[in-house]
């Protein structure tokens, strides 16, 4: 087991200098970074001055490797010596892991992602619980009740859940569920610090089931066919047959074989949403990862892009990796792999 978890540590390590790689030539190989950082209105020598200061002077391998290197070890900016001689008071200390320096916000990356995650990471977990819940257990539900009226009624019900986007189900929740009928606050987010538990659970309710009522007609859909792909096995025939109980055949010996694909589905649309849920978190004016996208796709801020787009290709590699060692705690054979 410990072997296999290191093959699989090993391989996303090597995926993810090659995506940080790729990622950052397409940002500042392909474009003119120095262009877009100082403004359309800005002089060759204030161009030529910001690119010193922030190191895209240099050859494109040797601003990888200074990023790269930012990121395990941290960074300063201005980058040059003399600038930061000539003005110590402007230079800014970026810790790791350090994704850039955005002009824009005249602040590092990695503030305006420490800022923006826990908001993005709250509201991921709240959809995730919720959609896992209901999702599998409707599932479970409609597969033990196949044919039935109940079983159309709730695939059908998952169908036309899943044909609403998501900002119609935001707009609504917000507009009907919170504003004209008072059901609820209108949801503004709080940290657990300042609102407690409470507080922080009311917050990630409407945003959450926005997700939430999304993804879970997927899972519906999922849950209810691998679990009727798993109660025609003859294993559970055979369990069965040995007089065990209908309760235990289901959970012990159906749901298990259920959960090996349903654990790389909410791995991956769980690391997705931690890189941002775009349109939930405009809908809701949340100022997490999605609308930082948003507002660095407006001002051209390619820092904050890149640093992003990283992020969220070390949370998809992460999950990958965690899906793998699931998997192998799930069903020992895949370690053989």
């Amino acid at each position: 087991m410990f072997a296999y978890v290191v093959r699989r540590v090993i391989v996303g390590v090597i995926m993810l200098l090659v995506m940080s790689l790729v990622t950052f030539f397409l940002f500042f190989s392909a474009l003119d970074p120095g262009r877009y950082l100082c403004g359309k209105n800005c002089s060759p020598e204030l161009q030529a001055q910001t690119e010193k200061a922030l190191g895209y002077d240099k050859p494109a391998v040797v601003q990888w490797a200074a990023f790269v290197k930012g990121i395990v070890a941290g960074r300063s900016y201005p980058e040059d010596p003399e600038i930061a001689k000539k003005a110590p008071d402007l230079v800014a200390e970026c810790p790791a892991p350090c994704f850039g320096y955005s002009v824009v916000n005249t602040q590092t990356v990695s503030s305006e992602i420490s800022k923006a995650f826990p908001i993005t990471a709250s509201l991921a977990l709240a959809a995730v619980i919720m959609w896992l819940v209901g999702g599998i257990a409707i599932g479970m539900v409609a597969a033990l009740r196949k044919g039935s009226i109940i079983d159309r009624g709730l695939v059908g019900l998952a169908l036309i859940l899943y044909a609403f986007p998501t900002f119609f189900i935001g707009l609504f929740l917000l507009s009907f569920v919170s504003i004209k009928w008072g059901l609820v606050d209108v949801p503004e987010y709080t940290p657990i610090a300042e609102g407690g538990l409470g507080g922080w659970i009311s917050s990630l309710f409407l945003p959450g089931l926005t997700l939430a009522v999304f993804y879970m007609a997927g899972y519906v859909r999922m849950t209810r066919a691998f679990m009727l792909e798993s109660l025609s096995e003859d294993y559970i025939r055979t369990a069965r047959a040995k007089g065990l109980p209908g309760r235990q055949v289901i959970l012990k010996h159906g749901f298990r074989a259920t959960v090996t694909p349903l654990v790389t589905m909410v791995g991956l649309d769980f690391a997705a949403l931690l890189g941002g849920a775009i349109i939930t978190e405009s809908v809701f004016n949340y100022n997490g990862l999605g609308k930082l996208a948003v507002d660095a796709n407006v001002n051209f801020d390619l820092p904050t892009l890149v640093g992003l787009v990283i992020l969220l290709g070390t949370f998809v590699i992460l999950a990958n990796i965690i899906v793998d060692v699931l998997y192998a705690v799930i069903d020992p054979r895949v370690r053989v792999g």
